[in-house]
């Protein structure tokens, strides 16, 4: 592959290869070829056209397409009208699909996937995430929209296992997104569709496969929360995601999720099991260089138990702000912190607070 291709030569739409190594060079997390348009990439989560592309036709999408799935993704497009999967080009990256059927015609979203897990250090998370690899049993939720860093958070967190312990690592995930060697770890890894039909299934089936830790990719349902709430009961660590921003939003999205008559027994389960939640999003640099991640950070206490218990999470966010001592922060705070250290602007901070007020707060002059 050509890796010194200049930006000004023209790219061949119908050829993925280009696209991709032109996306890589410019640093683009995602990918998106749509008929109608020129090929667009998000960088520093914004859109930009490859203008140096031709626009995509129904006949290109379909080529584009063709040329990333293998038989049975294209016999779950056709039947379903959208799939899910992962591939790799060679040794020069990694890339989570969807392809999908818009209005008679092929579209392809595209996620990069870095070939070599991050190191936790280099991602600058609170350090008091990093704790969370060190429980051996219990619960871990990271959480937060699409996009916010959800899954490298999670796999830096493995890797730190992976390198310190002796331990049996399963995880499931739609579809297998970063790449784990066995290093102390043995590490069994699972795609829905692939390996395995869903979550549920598989999550119980790993139950019987000896695990020590679990990686659940998404607790999209009851029965595979209710399965990972056991899982972590019974003496596994088990580390999932929900599309949830903070603490109190997720533990109500847990309980919510069952019928009336089991809330109470799944709080009393949630209280006991949960070691931590952690809630993200991902800001573009005030430099223009990058992103950078705001966090905020529950670590499951006694105060913290209580109030699952009883059912008033709503009270959860005024422990987190008293709590920095043993290192909880809410979003605002570090969305605060994150301003005055110069890596993201006040305008920034200010469109994703919690509470543009306690933000406010949080950033005027002491004297």
């Amino acid at each position: 592959m050509n890796w010194s291709r200049p930006y000004t030569e023209r790219i061949d739409s119908r050829n993925l290869q280009e696209i991709l190594e032109y996306a890589h060079g410019k640093g683009s997390t995602d990918i998106h070829l749509i008929v109608d348009s020129k090929p667009v990439i998000r960088v520093h989560k914004s859109l930009e056209d490859i203008e140096d592309a031709e626009m995509i036709t129904p006949e290109i999408s379909k080529i584009l397409a063709d040329s990333c799935m293998s038989e049975s993704h294209k016999k779950i497009l056709e039947e379903a009208g959208e799939v899910d999967f992962s591939f790799s080009v060679g040794d020069f990256g990694r890339y989570r699909a969807n392809i999908f059927r818009q209005k008679g015609n092929y579209s392809i979203a595209l996620r990069a996937i870095p070939v070599d897990i991050p190191n936790f250090d280099n991602l600058k998370l609170p350090p008091a995430i990093r704790s969370f690899a060190n429980k051996h049993m219990g619960l871990v939720l990271v959480t937060g929209a699409t996009g916010s860093g959800k899954s490298t958070t999670l796999a830096s967190l493995l890797d730190i296992i992976n390198q310190e312990r002796r331990a049996h690592i399963i995880t499931i995930e739609d579809p297998i997104e970063y790449v784990h060697v066995h290093k102390k770890c043995r590490v069994n890894q699972r795609e829905i569709g692939g390996d395995t039909k869903s979550f549920a299934t598989a999550l119980r089936a790993s139950l019987r496969e000896d695990p020590d830790i679990i990686l659940v990719g998404e607790m999209r349902d009851p029965e595979t929360i209710a399965t990972a709430l056991t899982a972590a009961e019974t003496g596994h660590l088990v580390f999932s995601t929900l599309h949830t921003i903070g603490a109190a939003k997720t533990i109500d999205r847990i309980i919510d999720s069952f019928p009336t008559g089991q809330q109470n027994q799944v709080r009393s389960q949630l209280a006991t099991v949960l070691n931590g939640v952690v809630s993200q999003q991902l800001i573009p640099k005030m430099d223009g260089t990058g992103i950078t991640a705001a966090c905020e950070v529950m670590i499951a206490n006694g105060a913290i138990r209580n109030l699952i218990r009883e059912n008033k999470p709503h009270q959860i966010n005024s422990i987190i702000q008293t709590s920095h001592d043993t290192g909880m922060q809410s979003m605002d705070y570090h969305l605060s912190q994150l301003v005055q250290q110069g890596m993201i602007s006040k305008e920034a901070a200010l469109e994703r607070a919690q509470d543009e007020q306690s933000l406010s707060n949080l950033l005027m002059p002491r004297w």
